[in-house]
Formats: C-alpha cells, structure tokens, sequence
C-alpha cells in the first residue's frame, strides 16, 4: 500500500467520487487474516476481512457462528440488576398489576413489548403506555405515572427511558414501585426507584454501554427467570420460551444503531433466525406489508421495519407500533401493518417537505465555519427532525441537530458521527441552563429549548464538538477489495454473507468494480426510486445485474442511466441473492468514480 504526502493513497486515485467521498483501503494485517484463514479452514478473503475488522486468530471463531452461549453475560454484571430482578420476581409470585411505560421509537416499542410479553406470560396483569410525542413529549410524564398507578400498578417499569426523569418518578412515592430499563446517559439518577439499570450510568462497571434497550429488558427477563426458578416457580409450570423474544430485541438493536459486535452481534443472529420462522403475527404481517419474501437480514430491520414503526410515533398514533408487536390475532396485525405502511409514506412526504430548506441552511452553515449544524423553522414537523438532522448528517459529515419552532420554543434532534459524542454534549447543554430537556447517547439526541437560546446552544455544540471542524465534507469509503465482473460469482458472495449479520460496527464489505460500463439501466419500483443497471467488464469481460437503491436524482443516478457512458469505476457490496428458488451474485450499489485517464 502506497503512502502520500497527505496519508494512504487513494483506491484507484479515487479522492472525490460521484458521492464526495475519497476512497481508501480498510487497513488490515494481512498476516492475522492468513492465520485466521488456516485456523477455521475458510478462503483466505473472509480471513482477511476479519483482520480489517480488528478479529484475532482467537476471536474469529465466535464471531463467525456468534451464539448466546458463548456471548451471553451473567445479568447481575449490570448495576442494580440484582434489585430489579428480585422487585420483578416477587410482583410475579403475587400476581401484581404492572404498569410498563416505554419511548414511541423502534427500541421503546420492541422493549415494551419485550417486557408485557415476558410478564404476561407469567400471570401478571400488564398495562402498557406510550406517551404522544406532539402532546406529551419523550420520557415519562407525571399525568400518566398517576393514570397507570390510579388503575391498580404496583410496580412501573419504564424501558428506554426514566433515566433523567427524577423528579417525575419521585411523584409515584407511595403509591407504586419504580424500575427503569435504560441506556441513555444522565448525570444524575433518579432517587427512590428500586432499580435503575442502565450499563451507561457513571458507576456500571459492566461494559455493556453498547446494548440498547431491548437488549437490556431481555437481560432483565434472563435474570429473572433464574430468580424464579431458585424459588421454585417453575415446579408446576413450564419457563417462558425467552428465545423468542429474540426477533424484537434483533429489530431494536439495529435501529438504534447499536454495534454489531460482541453481544449485539449474537443478539442479531439469533434474532433473525426467530424472525424467519414469522411466527409473531406483527412482525410476519409487516414483513408481508414491506414485501419482504426473502429470509430478513440487519438491512430488513433497518430499511423495511424500523422506518414503518418509527413513522407512527412521529406523525400518527404513538403506541401504533407497540400494538403491532403485541397483536396475536393475524387479520388484526395486517390491518395495523397496513396501517403503519400508509402512515411511513405520509411521513416520507412531510420529510420532503423540510428537506431542502434544511440542508440549504446546514450548507450555509459551513459556509459560515460551524464545526456542527443546528438548523430550525417554522411549522416544521417536530415528529421528523430526526430522520432530517440523519439525512444531513450524512450529507455533510458533522454532527447534525434540527429543530422545529413553534410558540416561542424549539424542540428537536440530532444525529451524530463516529467518534464524537452527541449526547454527552446535549447534557451538558441542559446542565448548563440552555436547554429545558436533554438527553441522549453517543450517536442520537434529543431536546428543547426557548427559541431565543438557539445560538447559545449552537455555540456549546460548535465547542464540545469541536473535532467536527476538521472532518473531510464526506465520510471516507473504507474499500476491502477490488474484483474484476467474471469474479463476482455466487461462491464469493455466500462467502462475504458469512460476515452478516452488517451494520454499525461490522459494516459490509465494500469492493470496488473496476473500469465497467452501464450496458442497460432503468428505473424500477412502484415509485421509481430504484435503479437496476446491468453492467459489462472491460474488453466484454462478463456480465452482472446491479441495483442502486434511494435513486431519486443526483451524478450517481445520472451516471448510471446515461446511455453509452464513459467506463466508471462502481463500489458497493456483493451479495448472494435468492429469487424463485435460485440464488444468483448481485451487486448493490453505494458510489461510483470516473475512470481517470
């Protein structure tokens, strides 16, 4: 690998692709991928794919057939876990009613779910609550609290979120017990609640910060099912089947963006497995309603699923998606699928609608020398400024925040980049007197603030962000391969899938194409947003279908659907692709670069 004045060499000179984006080579020892390669008997690319993923010859094992087995802590590893299992364990043995308030995103839904399932199928009566984002804002309110304990909860289980909610759950003091299920990050932890676990509180030593909510309730589930069973619970009655509440924690643990690594990335396999078999109606009905007929994968979770479920919490119903994972009954569960698809295209065009006049004022924000964007307007939709602060984001590779106004007030929400830390910022803001609520974690944040304190807060963000100033306007592409068309076969890419499950933190392989030509493209789809293009290797090298998804407009949808082009060099991903039984090398698209002369 050649070196330059300014680091490693570009892929190909590649320094700026139809996507601004400089490609450069995931770095690697390639010794550690022939020796892992040797070990486990595998081809030596998947040996060095995970040696580029920083996998040692004693790790590659398990993380190829991750399993629960291995991977599994002992629950009492977190903080207070110990407290909530035996407060769980005792409403359980007395038949208590229980209260479970949760978040109206993906990880609140599934986690709330997660907990009614489990505690109903142990005998408990279980009322959940989720609150309305537009009337009643994120975490727990003290209105609801004293709803849920007015109809008979003794025990409120609150599951991503309750961490930064002191005062709010101190209004439930003699009236019914507390626990919080959480990963968000506060400074201070509520008082008088029986438990709060959360691997993110300053003094957990367990090492679990990566895990969502979901993942943390499944924990709690596992510890109290061994509470119960040294009480003897079980002598008469059969365990609850805890694996398959796996497909739920799978679909929270990928739309939260947690890494796909260590425990998550056992989460997610076994997860997926349980979600093949479709046997929760929600989840087979939403799979139907999202057209998915292939076995699901972390990219299903992410692109078809989540957006679905996180749609009604944003713009509609709050407890749609929750209702969705708990309904049993299939017509049911494919009228609120149907519901939910309906409502995510609503929520696509009130996106649109934002969109550009966002990105026009984040771009006048470079401009200007902000190291992070905070961009706000009027009678934008406060139920969408996080997938809008994640688009620009993504576009502009900083730290992104938006915010909508209304009465004087800005509420809103950010997304983050690898490596600077979104939400310890954002608490620091509400620490400091800017912010009137604020919380969050590394890479996702929320919060509100008079509209007048706009420039306050952008100003701390710009300092404790500071990093981002120095950021290249477009995430490298870390490229792992480059393969000629005739190499792009079916046995290579069952290969490359023995990586999967790919996300944050174990992202799939990138190879690049090099030198080919668009023979035929064309869009497709019942809104045309995606691209098929069939292209050809140089000299008439082979032939090979790709897809260019999110296709819309842009140099890399021009470049494909230009006939008689100029050769390009394509990135993207590889993938074994199964369609009527027979399974066929595709490639998906993600950049493309001119060929340079």
């Amino acid at each position: 690998m050649t070196e330059t004045a300014g680091g490693v060499a570009p892929v190909l000179g590649v320094t700026r692709s139809l996507t601004n984006r400089r490609w450069v080579w995931r770095q690697g020892e390639d010794r550690v991928g022939l020796g892992i390669a040797q070990r486990l008997g595998v081809p030596e690319v998947v040996g060095r794919l995970l040696a580029a993923r920083g996998v040692g010859l004693e790790a590659a094992a398990t993380f190829l057939e991750p399993t629960l087995r291995a991977l599994l802590p002992d629950p009492s590893v977190l903080r207070d876990m110990d407290a909530a299992v035996a407060r769980l364990a005792a409403a359980v043995c007395r038949g208590e009613t229980v209260g479970v308030f949760g978040d109206y995103d993906v990880d609140g839904a599934c986690s709330g779910a997660l907990m009614v399932t489990f505690l109903r199928s142990l005998g408990c009566t279980v009322m959940p609550y989720v609150p309305d984002r537009m009337t009643e804002g994120y975490g727990p309110n003290v209105p609801a609290l004293q709803g849920l304990a007015g109809r008979g909860a003794t025990l409120l289980v609150c599951v991503d979120c309750g961490t930064a909610a002191g005062e709010t759950l101190a209004s439930l003091q003699g009236q019914a017990d507390v626990i919080v299920l959480d990963h968000h990050k506060s400074e201070v932890l509520p008082a008088g609640v029986v438990a709060t676990v959360n691997p993110n509180r300053v003094d957990c030593g367990s090492g679990l910060g990566t895990l969502c909510a979901a993942a943390i309730a499944f924990l709690t589930a596992v510890g109290t099912v061994r509470e119960l069973r040294r009480g003897g619970f079980f002598a008469q009655r059969p365990e609850p089947d805890l694996l398959s509440l796996l497909d739920i924690v799978a679909l929270a643990t990928v739309c939260d963006v947690m890494p796909l690594t260590g425990l998550n990335r056992a989460l997610v396999t076994q997860g997926l497995k349980v979600m093949a078999r479709r046997a929760r109606p929600g989840i087979a009905a939403l799979l139907e309603v999202a057209q998915v007929k292939d076995r699901p994968s972390a990219a299903t979770l992410g692109f078809a699923l989540g957006p679905r479920i996180n749609a009604a919490g944003r713009i509609s119903e709050s407890d749609l998606g929750l209702r969705l994972l708990l309904c049993e009954d299939p017509v049911e569960a494919r009228t609120l699928a149907a519901t939910l698809d309906a409502v995510n295209r609503q929520r696509q065009v009130v996106e649109a609608s934002m969109l550009d006049a966002a990105m026009a004022a984040a771009e006048a924000q470079i401009a200007a020398g902000h190291a992070t964007l905070l961009v706000s307007g009027q009678e934008w939709h406060p139920g969408v400024v996080g997938i809008v602060a994640g688009r620009i984001k993504e576009r502009f590779n900083r730290p992104a925040c938006v915010a909508a106004l209304a009465d004087g007030m800005a509420k809103g929400s950010g997304r983050s980049v690898a490596g600077l830390d979104l939400g310890a910022a954002v608490i620091a803001a509400r620490q400091s007197g800017i912010l009137v609520t604020g919380g969050g974690h590394a890479m996702a944040a929320g919060f509100s603030l008079p509209e007048d304190r706009l420039a306050a807060f952008h100003a701390l963000l710009d300092e404790r962000l500071a990093a981002a100033a120095t950021l290249p306007s477009a995430a490298d592409l870390p490229v792992e391969g480059a393969v000629a068309v005739p190499g792009c076969t079916t046995e290579l890419a069952r290969h490359l899938g023995r990586l999967a499950p790919f996300g944050n933190g174990n992202e799939e392989p990138v190879l690049i194409l090099p030198r080919v030509r668009v023979m035929r493209a064309d869009r497709v789809g019942r809104e045309g947003n995606t691209i098929r293009a069939f292209v050809e290797g140089e000299g008439g090298g082979g032939r090979l279908r790709t897809v260019l998804f999110r296709a819309r407009e842009g140099a890399l949808a021009d470049a494909l659907l230009s006939r008689g082009g100029e050769p390009l060099h394509i990135a993207g991903h590889l993938r074994a692709e199964e369609w009527n039984g027979m399974v066929n090398a595709g490639f998906v698209i993600t950049d493309a670069a001119s060929v340079v002369p």
